[in-house]
C-alpha cells in the first residue's frame, strides 16, 4: 500500500456567542479546523485534525510514495519536521486511521485494547459567575458526568475559589473537580508573569480543604524544579506536560518527580506512538495518563484511542462548557458528535481506524477559500 495523496482542507466556524476562555481575555470569534485527509493506492482515505497544520504543504513529498503501515519511519520525519515548524501530529493521526482500516480494528486496539470506554470529566473554558457555574455543574451531573475540571485566573482568583467552593458545596462528594490554572502556556502576546510556587502553594493549602482531585498546571511548563517542589509542598496531586514538544521534555517532569498526573495531547505535543511511551512510563511508575483533548472531536479521538489502548485514567478530559461550547461547535465537521454514555463514559467507536465519519456537507460549508 502506498500514500497517493494528502490534502488539507481549512475549515473556519463562525463561533457566536464570543467564548471567554480563561486564557484568552479576549474574544474568540472564530473556530478553525484543519483536516488532514491521506489517501492509498488501495482506496483507504485516513482522516486527522486538532492543529492548524500550517506550513505543512512543503513536506509531503517525504510520504507521498511511502507505505502509509511504516508508522515508525514517519514519525521519525515528523519529529524533525516539527523541530523546524509546527505541530504536526494530525498527520500521524491520519496515519494511524489508515493503519486501522486496513488491519480492519480500531485503533485502540492496536495500541494494546486495555478497554473500550474511560470515564468523562467534563473540561470547562468559560469563567462565569458563581451561581451560574453551580448552575452548570449540576446539569453536567445530571447528564451522566462524575467530575468537572473547573478554571482559575491568575487576575480573579479570590473569585474562582469562590467558584470551586460554591460548586463543591452544591455536588458534596458525588463529583470530583479539579483545577486548571493554565499556567504551563500563552496565547500569542501574553508576557504577564505567572504566579509563582509560594503563591499556588498558599492557594493549593485552600483547594485541598475543598478536596480538588488535582491541580493542573499551575506553574509554567518549563519550571520542572518549581513543579517538583510545590509537590512536595501540597496533597494535591499536581497534573502537566499537555504541551511537551518531545519526549525529552517529558522525561524531564520524570527525573524530577515533578507530576502525579502525565497529559500530553497525542495531536499537539508529542504524537500517538510517542504518547504510548509516556502512558507506559506512567504505568511503571504509578502516575496517571490522561491527555489534553482541546482540540475538536477528531482530536478527542485521537487521544480517547491512545488512552483506551493503554488503559490511561482514571478520567479523561472531554471539553464541554455549553452554551459557548457546545458538542456541534466542538464536532461541527461529523455527522455524530462524540458524546458520553449514561453512566458518564467516552466509548471508543467500534469501527476501524479513528471511527469518525466526516459530514461532507459540513465541510462544503465551512470550506475556507
Amino acid at each position: 500500500m502506498k500514500i497517493t495523496n494528502v490534502t488539507l482542507e481549512r475549515l473556519r466556524l463562525p463561533l457566536e456567542p464570543a467564548f471567554h476562555a480563561a486564557w484568552d481575555r479576549s474574544p474568540r470569534r472564530i473556530f478553525d479546523a484543519t483536516l488532514v485527509l491521506i489517501d492509498t493506492d488501495e482506496g483507504i482515505r485516513g482522516i486527522g485534525s486538532g492543529d492548524t497544520m500550517d506550513g505543512f504543504e512543503p513536506y509531503l513529498d517525504y510520504f507521498i510514495g511511502e507505505d502509509p503501515l511504516r508508522i515508525q519511519r514517519h514519525v521519525e520525519v515528523l519529529e524533525t519536521i516539527n523541530f523546524h515548524a509546527g505541530h504536526y501530529w494530525p498527520f500521524e493521526a491520519a496515519l494511524w486511521d489508515v493503519i486501522g482500516q486496513a488491519l480492519e480494528q480500531p485503533v485502540s486496539i492496536l495500541f494494546g485494547g486495555a478497554t473500550d470506554r474511560i470515564p468523562a470529566y467534563a473540561s470547562l473554558g468559560e469563567l462565569k459567575s458563581r451561581q451560574d457555574r453551580v448552575d452548570s455543574v449540576l446539569a453536567l451531573r445530571s447528564m451522566g458526568f462524575r467530575a468537572v475540571k473547573l478554571r482559575v485566573d491568575q487576575f480573579r482568583i479570590d473569585e474562582g475559589l469562590e467558584a470551586v467552593q460554591a460548586v463543591r458545596e452544591a455536588v458534596g462528594s458525588t463529583m470530583e473537580i479539579m483545577v486548571d490554572f493554565n499556567q504551563a502556556w500563552r496565547m500569542p502576546g501574553d508576557i504577564v508573569p505567572s504566579l509563582d510556587v509560594r503563591a499556588i502553594a498558599r492557594i493549593s493549602q485552600r483547594l485541598a480543604d475543598l478536596d480538588v482531585f488535582w491541580i493542573e498546571e499551575p506553574l509554567p511548563a518549563g519550571d520542572v524544579r518549581g513543579l517538583a517542589a510545590l509537590r512536595n509542598q501540597t496533597a494535591l496531586r499536581v497534573a502537566g506536560g499537555e504541551m511537551c514538544r518531545s519526549v525529552p521534555e517529558v522525561l524531564a517532569y520524570f527525573n524530577a518527580d515533578a507530576l502525579d498526573v502525565y497529559q500530553p495531547d497525542v495531536v499537539l505535543a508529542v504524537g500517538m506512538l510517542r504518547a504510548r511511551l509516556v502512558a507506559q512510563l506512567c504505568q511503571a511508575q504509578h502516575r496517571w495518563f490522561t491527555p489534553h483533548t482541546w482540540t475538536n472531536g477528531l482530536g478527542l479521538l485521537a487521544n480517547l484511542h491512545v488512552a483506551a489502548g493503554v488503559g490511561g485514567g482514571p478520567f479523561f478530559e472531554f471539553p464541554f462548557d455549553p452554551p459557548g461550547w457546545t458538542l456541534e461547535r466542538r464536532d461541527f465537521f461529523l455527522r455524530e458528535p462524540v458524546t458520553i454514555d449514561a453512566e458518564g463514559n467516552v466509548v471508543v467507536p467500534n469501527r476501524p481506524g479513528l471511527g469518525a465519519d466526516l459530514d461532507e456537507d459540513a465541510v462544503s460549508r465551512w470550506r475556507v477559500g
